[in-house]
């Protein structure tokens, strides 16, 4: 595992980060959407937006471009971060 200086684990959310990547893959192709037109739509990368979705990279994602996506594919923030499958 790796920690940063406070001897915190860096990689502590990561199984968390997976499955938001899953639902936003799950939500955008729902959608209909292209990685690179939700990439468009939310003013980010192509490739950062591979990264979230990922499920074998760790990729921090800002809340605010948590919101954009929720906001372009109409869902509700909080489904991205249902991981009991509830929406």
């Amino acid at each position: 595992m790796s920690e940063n200086i406070d001897g915190i684990n860096e990689n502590r959310h990561e199984e968390r980060h997976r499955k938001m990547g899953i639902k936003i893959a799950y939500y955008r192709k729902k959608k209909r959407l292209s990685q690179e037109e939700l990439a468009e739509k939310t003013n980010v990368g192509r490739g950062h937006i591979s990264a979230i979705e990922a499920s074998n990279m760790y990729r921090n994602v800002s809340l605010n471009t948590l919101y954009d996506i929720a906001d372009v594919l109409e869902v509700p923030i909080t489904c991205l971060f249902d991981f009991e499958g509830n929406n």
